[in-house]
């Protein structure tokens, strides 16, 4: 059983930052393919971006060139490094495996980007 813990979530004005962290619990954390999803109100939950064990990694479109994964195998951690944030990505953000798995999810981080 793996649990999953998000944080770094807040309030932050246009263009400012964020950095996300999902603190992970399993001696398997280094072989899942990780994601962070996010949902806004009303909206259905979608996954914004994913990392392999190896490091690979890929992004919706919506935050491509701003946000950017990372993961630490030792700390069993991934992290999101949010960027030129915009009020579109207010969201409760979540991270799971990708794909995901249902009973992984966590309680989330909120994201409110707003002046």
């Amino acid at each position: 059983q793996v649990q999953l813990v998000e944080s770094g979530g807040g309030l932050v004005q246009p263009g400012g930052s964020l950095r996300l962290s999902c603190a992970a619990s399993g001696k398997i954390f280094r072989f899942y393919t990780m994601g962070w999803y996010r949902q806004a109100p009303g909206k259905q939950r979608d996954l914004v971006a994913s990392i392999t064990s190896a490091g690979g990694t890929d992004y919706a479109g919506s935050v491509k060139g701003r946000f950017t994964i990372s993961r630490d195998n030792a700390k069993n951690t991934v992290y999101l490094q949010m960027n030129s944030l915009k009020p579109e990505d207010t969201a409760v953000y979540y991270c799971n495996t990708a794909p995901y798995r249902t009973n992984y999810w966590g309680q989330g981080t909120q994201v409110t980007v707003s002046s």
